[in-house]
C-alpha cells in the first residue's frame, strides 16, 4: 500500500523557509527539528527568497487597482444622478 505525502500547512511552510533565509540554523538543523527532508526546506527557502520582493510591490498594485475602482464608481455616481434627474423632469412633465 502507497503511503500518503504529508501536507504541511503554508504557516510551517514560511517559518522554515524564514528561517533557513536566515541562516541561523543549518538547512540539516531546520529539517531535523521539522522532520522534513533537507531538499524540502531548500526549496521553501529560495520560494521565500524568490517572493519576498512580493509583499512590498503589492501596495503599489492595490493602490493603482483602488484608484481604478474609485474612478469607476464615480463615473457610475454622474451617471445614475443624471438619470435620476431626467426622471424628476420627465414625472414633473406627466404630472406624477
Amino acid at each position: 500500500m502507497k503511503e500518503k505525502r504529508k501536507r504541511h500547512s503554508p504557516a510551517l511552510k514560511a517559518k522554515v523557509g524564514l528561517d533557513a533565509v536566515i541562516g541561523i540554523k543549518t538547512v540539516a538543523q531546520i529539517a531535523r527539528e521539522n522532520n522534513i527532508h533537507p531538499v524540502q526546506v531548500s526549496q521553501w527557502k529560495t520560494t521565500v527568497r524568490d517572493r519576498l520582493p512580493e509583499l512590498f510591490d503589492t501596495d503599489r498594485k492595490e493602490a493603482q487597482h483602488q484608484d481604478e475602482l474609485v474612478a469607476a464608481l464615480h463615473q457610475k455616481i454622474g451617471q445614475l444622478t443624471i438619470e435620476v434627474d431626467w426622471l424628476k423632469k420627465k414625472c414633473k412633465q406627466l404630472g406624477m
